[in-house]
C-alpha cells in the first residue's frame, strides 16, 4: 500500500500547525483582541453624543439614521468579500488593511462639518469595521477549536466588556468637557498599538497554495443590490412615493443586481457567498436566526441612546451610565456561558434559553415610556442584553463547528453578513417608522398648546424645521411634549423585533445539536488537503493510499499490541527460568 507520502500533491498540503500552549494561544490572540477592542471602542465612545452631533451638524432623523446605516451598509457588503479573501490570501495582511481603513474613516469623521461628509466617512468606517468583526473571528477559529474556544471567547468578552461598558461613559465625559469631535480621534493611537502588537505576536499556520481568483461581478452586483435595496427601505415614503417611477426603478435595479449576483455565484469559482452553505441545515438556520438577532442587537444599540436623551433628557455622559445594564447583561452571559460550553461540550440549551430571553426582552421593550422608572428600564435592559449575549457569538461558533474549513472564511462572515445586513435594514425601517411616530405624537401634543413666552416661540420655530431638537434646553411644558413622543415612538418601533425574535427560537430549535470538535481550523484544514491529495494519488496510481494520520494511527496501535504481548511473553519466559536457576 502506498502513503501520501509517497505521492503527495505538491504544494498543496501545509505542514501540520504545532499544538499551541495556554500562554501561547493568549499571547497569540492578544492582537486581536487588541484590535476589536478598538472597533469597539470607536463605535461606543460616539454612540451617547450622536444625537449631539447630528443636531450640532444641523441634520435631521434622516440623517441621524443615515449616519448610523452608512457605516452598517458598508460593513455588511464588505463582511462577505473579508472573509472570502481570507480563505485565498495572507489573513494577517488583511487584518492590518482592515484597521489601517478604520482608523482612517474614523479620524476623518472628526473633522466632519456637515452629515453629508460624517456620512461618506462612516462609510470607510464601515469598510474597516467589516474587516474587523469577520477576520477576528476567523483567525480565532484558526488558533483555537470550539470546544475551547468559548472559554478564550469569554476571556474576549472581558476586555470587550471593558470597552463596551467604558466607552459610552468616556464618550460622555469626552463630549461634555472638550466636544464631541474629540470622540473620534481617540482610537487613533489605540490601533497603532494594535498594528504593533499583531506585527509581533500574530503568528499563523501558512496558507496552502492556491490560484487566487476574485469575484469582481460577485462583489459589485452584491454593492449594488444591497446599497439600493436599503435607499429604497430609507427614503421611500418621505424622499419619493412608494408608487412612484423613483420607487419602481430604484427597487428593480437592487432586485435585478441581487438575482444577478446569485446566478453569478453558482458559476464563478470562488463565489462571496457560495450557495453550497446552504446545503447545510446547520448554515442556513444560524442564518435565519442571525436575521432576527441582528435586529434586535442593532435596534437597542441605535435606539436606547435616543431613549435616554431625547425620551429622559439624560446628558451623554448620564446616557452612557444608563446603558450600564444593558451591557452588563450582554457581557456576562457571553463570558459566563462561553465558559460553560467550553466546560461541558453543550450548546444548544443555552442558546434557546437566551433566544427565549430575546423575545421577552424585545417585548419589555415595547412597554417603555418617557416616565417609565429607570429600575425597570434596566431589568429589561438586563433580560434583553443577557439574550443576545447567550446566542449572538455561538451562532458564528457552531457554524465554525459544522463547516469545512476550506470554506471558514466565507461560512463565518457570511453569517454576520446576514446579520449586519439584516440589522441595517431593521435600523432603517424602525428610524422611518420612528420619524413618522414622533411627528404624530409632537402633532398631537403640541394641538391646542398656547406659547406663553418668546422661549416657547422659538422652541416651536425649531421643531417645526424637523430637525432633532436639544431637549434640556426646550421650555418646560414643550419638553415634556418631546420626551413622551420621542418615548412612545421608541417603544412602537421595538413591536418590529418582537415576531423576528420568536422566528429565532424556532430557528435555533431545529439546529442540528453537532458535538463540538476538538480540532482547530488549521488542522481540519491539512487534513481535508490531505484527503483531496490521497484521492489524486489513487485515482493516478490506481491502488489505495494511506494517509499520513492513518500511518500515525496505525504505528500506536502497533505499538500498544506489541506492548501488550510483550508483558505475559516476558513473565512466562523470565519466571521458570529464574526458577530452574534457583
Amino acid at each position: 500500500m502506498t502513503s501520501v507520502a509517497d505521492k503527495p500533491a505538491t504544494g498543496s498540503v501545509p505542514a501540520a500547525p504545532a499544538q499551541r500552549t495556554p500562554r501561547e494561544v493568549i499571547i497569540a490572540i492578544s492582537g486581536l483582541v487588541v484590535a476589536m477592542f478598538v472597533a469597539v471602542i470607536s463605535g461606543t465612545v460616539v454612540s451617547t453624543s450622536m444625537p449631539l452631533i447630528i443636531a450640532d451638524l444641523g441634520g435631521d432623523q434622516t440623517a441621524y439614521t443615515w449616519v448610523i446605516t452608512a457605516s452598517l451598509l458598508a460593513m455588511a457588503v464588505s463582511t462577505p468579500i473579508w472573509g472570502k479573501l481570507a480563505d485565498l490570501v495572507n489573513r494577517k495582511a488583511l487584518l492590518m488593511a482592515a484597521i489601517g481603513l478604520f482608523v482612517v474613516g474614523t479620524a476623518i469623521a472628526g473633522f466632519a462639518q456637515d452629515t453629508t461628509t460624517l456620512i461618506a466617512v462612516r462609510v470607510i468606517q464601515g469598510l474597516g469595521a467589516g474587516g474587523l468583526m469577520s477576520l477576528v473571528m476567523i483567525l480565532i477559529a484558526v488558533i483555537i477549536s470550539p470546544r475551547e474556544r468559548g472559554k478564550y471567547m469569554g476571556f474576549v468578552g472581558g476586555i470587550m466588556a471593558v470597552a463596551t461598558i467604558g466607552g459610552p461613559l468616556l464618550g460622555g465625559v469626552i463630549t461634555d468637557a472638550w466636544g464631541w469631535r474629540a470622540n473620534f480621534f481617540l482610537p487613533v493611537p489605540l490601533a497603532i498599538i494594535a498594528l504593533i502588537v499583531i506585527s509581533r505576536t500574530l503568528h499563523l499556520p501558512p496558507m496552502p497554495k492556491r490560484a487566487v481568483k476574485i469575484d469582481y461581478l460577485g462583489i459589485a452586483l452584491l454593492s449594488i443590490g444591497v446599497s439600493l435595496l436599503l435607499i429604497w427601505v430609507s427614503l421611500g415614503g418621505s424622499q419619493f412615493e412608494w408608487d412612484s417611477m423613483t420607487s419602481f426603478v430604484t427597487i428593480g435595479i437592487s432586485a435585478a443586481a441581487i438575482v444577478g449576483f446569485i446566478i453569478t455565484e453558482f458559476f464563478v469559482p470562488e463565489p462571496i457567498v457560495p450557495m453550497t452553505l446552504f446545503k447545510n441545515r446547520t448554515f442556513t438556520l444560524s442564518v435565519v436566526a442571525s436575521v432576527s438577532i441582528g435586529v434586535a442587537m442593532f435596534a437597542t444599540s441605535v435606539f436606547l441612546a435616543q431613549y435616554f436623551q431625547l425620551a429622559r433628557g439624560a446628558t451623554p455622559t448620564e446616557s452612557g451610565l444608563m446603558t450600564i445594564p444593558m451591557i452588563v447583561g450582554q457581557m456576562g452571559a457571553s463570558i459566563l456561558i462561553g465558559a460553560l460550553i467550553s466546560k461541558f461540550g453543550k450548546w444548544k440549551r443555552f442558546m434557546l434559553v437566551g433566544s427565549l430571553l430575546v423575545v421577552a426582552g424585545s417585548y419589555l421593550m415595547t412597554t417603555l415610556s418617557y416616565d417609565t422608572d429607570y429600575f425597570w428600564v434596566s431589568v429589561y435592559m438586563v433580560v434583553l442584553g443577557a439574550g443576545l449575549g447567550m446566542v449572538m457569538q455561538n451562532l458564528t461558533l457552531v457554524v465554525q463547528n459544522d463547516t469545512p474549513a476550506s470554506q471558514l472564511g466565507a461560512a463565518s462572515s457570511n453569517v454576520n453578513f446576514f446579520r449586519t445586513i439584516a440589522g441595517t435594514i431593521g435600523v432603517t425601517i424602525m428610524g422611518s417608522l420612528l420619524a413618522t411616530q414622533v411627528t404624530t405624537h409632537i402633532t398631537s401634543g403640541l394641538k391646542g398648546y398656547t406659547p406663553t413666552s418668546p422661549e416657547d416661540v422659538e422652541a416651536l420655530k425649531g421643531l417645526a424645521g424637523g430637525g432633532i431638537p436639544h431637549v434640556s434646553e426646550l421650555p418646560d411644558g414643550i419638553r415634556v411634549i418631546i420626551e413622551n413622543a420621542y418615548g412612545n415612538g421608541i417603544a412602537d418601533v421595538f413591536w418590529i423585533a418582537v415576531p423576528l425574535a420568536v422566528l429565532s427560537v424556532i430557528a435555533i430549535a431545529f439546529l442540528p445539536n453537532k458535538a463540538l470538535s476538538t480540532k482547530t481550523s488549521a488542522e481540519q484544514l491539512k487534513e481535508e488537503l490531505e484527503q483531496v491529495a490521497i484521492d489524486l494519488a489513487e485515482a493516478e496510481i490506481g491502488a489505495p493510499v494511506t494517509s499520513s494520520i492513518q500511518l500515525v494511527e496505525a504505528d500506536a496501535a502497533a505499538e500498544r499490541s506489541t506492548t501488550t504481548t510483550a508483558r505475559p511473553r516476558d513473565a512466562a519466559t523470565d519466571g521458570p527460568s529464574a526458577g530452574g536457576g534457583r
